[in-house]
C-alpha cells in the first residue's frame, strides 16, 4: 500500500514545526474513508499545539471538529462535542489536548464554544455577548481563549476564562 502525505495546511503547520525556516513534509498515513489525517474531504483550519492537531473538515457531510493525535498517528473520538445543527469553525487545542475551542454557528448566532474531553462537556461561552465573535485561541494550558467580538461596532479582543467570565485586562502598564 503506497503512502500519501499531508497536503492541506502543510505550510501553516511545517511554520509551526520549523520556525518558517522551510517546510517539512509529514508523511501521516492516508485513509480514503476519513479516519487520519490525510483523506479526500476538505480540512481547514489546521492548528497545532503539542502532539495535536486540531481541525475542520467536512467528511461527515457537516463541518465538524476532529483531533488527530501525532505521536498515536490516529483521530481521537470526541464524544458530544459535534453536532448536526452546529457548523464549526476556527479550532485551536490546548498543549495536552484536554481543551478545544472553536467558532461555532446555529441557526445564524455565532458562539465560542468550549469542549472539555475529560468531562465530555460543550459549553457557549458567548451566550451573554449580542454581537457576532470569532477566530478564538486558547492558551497553552487551557486556561484562557481569547476571541474577536464586534459588539462596540468594532473587532475587539476579549479574554475570557473557561468559566465563561470575561477577564479584565490593565490598561495602565505600571
Amino acid at each position: 500500500m503506497s503512502k500519501r502525505f499531508v497536503f492541506f495546511g502543510l505550510v501553516t503547520i511545517a511554520a509551526f514545526l520549523n520556525g518558517c525556516a522551510g517546510a517539512t513534509l509529514l508523511p501521516f498515513p492516508f485513509d480514503p474513508g476519513g479516519r487520519s489525517l490525510n483523506s479526500p474531504f476538505s480540512d481547514i483550519s489546521p492548528r497545532l499545539s503539542g502532539r495535536y492537531i486540531v481541525f475542520a473538515s467536512d467528511r461527515r457531510g457537516t463541518q465538524d471538529i476532529y483531533l488527530y493525535d501525532t505521536v498515536e498517528q490516529r483521530l481521537l473520538n470526541l464524544p458530544g462535542l459535534n453536532s448536526l445543527d452546529l457548523m464549526a469553525s476556527s479550532p485551536a487545542v490546548s498543549d495536552n489536548g484536554r481543551f478545544i475551542v472553536f467558532a461555532g454557528s446555529r441557526q445564524g448566532i455565532t458562539g465560542i464554544y468550549l469542549y472539555d474531553r475529560d468531562f465530555r462537556q460543550l459549553r457557549n461561552l458567548t451566550d451573554n455577548i449580542r454581537a457576532e465573535v470569532r477566530n478564538p485561541t486558547i492558551s497553552a494550558d487551557g486556561a484562557t481563549i481569547a476571541f474577536e467580538s464586534n459588539a462596540r461596532g468594532q473587532w475587539d479582543i476579549l479574554l475570557y476564562n473557561r468559566a465563561g467570565q470575561p477577564l479584565a485586562v490593565p490598561t495602565d502598564p505600571r
